[in-house]
């Protein structure tokens, strides 16, 4: 087994020194999606949601999760973002978000892929409980990264 390595010899959680790496660029990309009825996804569709632009919103929502993920999730370092995206795709039954994050950077950028895209998600969820309250927040995973120490990796289909 590997060493943990956000825990130090006595086995205290710490934040892991990145100080002696190396700066390379560095991307992540994270999806989830949320399921809901046809009368939420229409009324989204349709730009009628009680409470306005729902994808624009939770774009919005999203990018600013991204950069405030060192704030939310314990021992995640601050990061210098480069870019934050944000891409909405209608499915049956749902919309599907795909949150990329990037930057030259010393740690890598998946914790704020997946923080965009929950918190997108969240925000459609907001946006129309008023239509739907029994929306499903699913599926939100790592799709893939480059860069670092560990190469890249993709989620397998």
């Amino acid at each position: 087994m590997s060493k943990l390595t956000h825990l130090d010899a006595s086995g205290a959680a710490h934040m892991v020194d990145v100080g002696g790496k190396p700066a390379t660029a560095r991307r992540a990309v994270a999806s989830g999606r949320i399921t809901m009825s046809a009368e939420a996804l229409e009324a989204i569709r349709a730009g009628n949601a009680p409470k306005g632009d729902v994808l624009g919103t939770a774009r919005i929502a999203g990018i600013m999760a991204a950069k405030r993920t060192g704030e939310l999730i314990p021992l995640c370092h601050p990061l210098g973002l480069e870019a934050v995206n944000i891409e909405f795709a209608y499915e049956e039954s749902a919309i599907r978000a795909t949150a990329t994050a990037s930057l030259t950077g010393k740690t890598g950028v998946e914790m704020e892929a997946m923080t965009a895209a929950s918190i997108a998600l969240l925000t459609i969820y907001d946006m129309a409980k008023a239509i739907d309250k029994g929306m499903v927040i699913s599926e939100v995973r790592l799709i893939a990264k480059t860069g670092g120490k560990s190469g890249d990796w993709s989620a397998q289909p």
